[in-house]
């Protein structure tokens, strides 16, 4: 498994190809190798986002993609992620009208088809889960909907593995109440991508942090991942209290490192 940063980490700091540059170059001194490329200014292009990333030895394993994008533009997105030199098209967040017992089904109508296409160029959709897919409830127009399900239960149903996979955010999982190791273990074939961050209390409030500097059981959630198609382990850490976002990542790769992974 390689160690990767997320960019949605430091969002502010890659909004332009001179910053961009800047960034890259400040992530691969902190030893990783690997990045997925989310959030970034819109104007910076494929072709910029590969050389300086090339230019500072760093792989582009996953994207998170406009999802209009992935529905509309399936063939440019795919040709983008040729020149990237990635293969995993990744949805950050499931649109705010499928999220309901109504709408749900058309989720899997809709991207069906997109998700196909995809992993016909020899790509794989990414879903990436926060704690609303845990939710349960009884959806409209499913097979075998009579009964209560979560909704990320629904979407492994609805979608084939080689059809779309899941970039597991072991944060989100244990905000939903659930297990991180028991998903891990459900959906070991369906994670090449997981996102990585930690979980600290302040008071009442659950706080994010770097990796092994919070609550959740790393050594145990590190033993299922190697037991899954896990290749990516990527460090995300959405809002950083504990320092700058380049200082919360600095920390969870050498935590990372120091538990034998690089």
């Amino acid at each position: 498994m390689k160690t990767g940063a997320q960019l949605y980490t430091i969002k502010s700091y890659t909004q332009n190809v001179k910053d961009f540059a800047c960034s890259m170059k400040k992530i691969a001194e902190m030893g990783y190798k690997t990045v997925q490329i989310s959030a970034v200014g819109k104007d910076l292009k494929p072709e910029q986002i590969r050389e300086i990333c090339d230019a500072n030895g760093l792989e582009i394993a996953l994207t998170h993609s406009d999802p209009n994008r992935i529905l509309y533009d399936t063939e440019a997105l795919i040709k983008e992620h040729d020149i990237m030199g990635c293969r995993y098209i990744g949805l950050g967040m499931m649109p705010d009208r499928y999220r309901t017992k109504e709408w749900l089904s058309h989720f899997m109508d809709d991207f069906k088809e997109p998700a196909k296409k995809i992993a016909a160029s020899g790509k794989l959709l990414m879903y990436h889960n926060h704690n609303t897919e845990f939710e349960a409830f009884e959806a409209e127009n499913l097979p075998n909907a009579n009964s209560k399900k979560r909704m990320i239960e629904y979407l492994m149903e609805g979608f084939a593995p080689d059809e779309m996979g899941i970039t597991l955010d072991t944060y989100w999982v244990a905000a939903a109440g659930a297990d991180v190791c028991e998903w891990i273990r459900l959906l070991k074939d369906r994670i090449p991508c997981v996102h990585l961050k930690d979980m600290q209390i302040k008071g009442w409030n659950q706080i994010m942090a770097p990796v092994m500097e919070g609550n959740l059981n790393f050594p145990a959630i590190f033993k299922e991942l190697e037991n899954s198609c896990c290749e990516y382990m990527l460090v995300e850490q959405d809002v950083c209290t504990q320092g700058s976002p380049f200082e919360c990542l600095k920390t969870s790769y050498d935590n990372l490192a120091k538990a034998g992974y690089r």
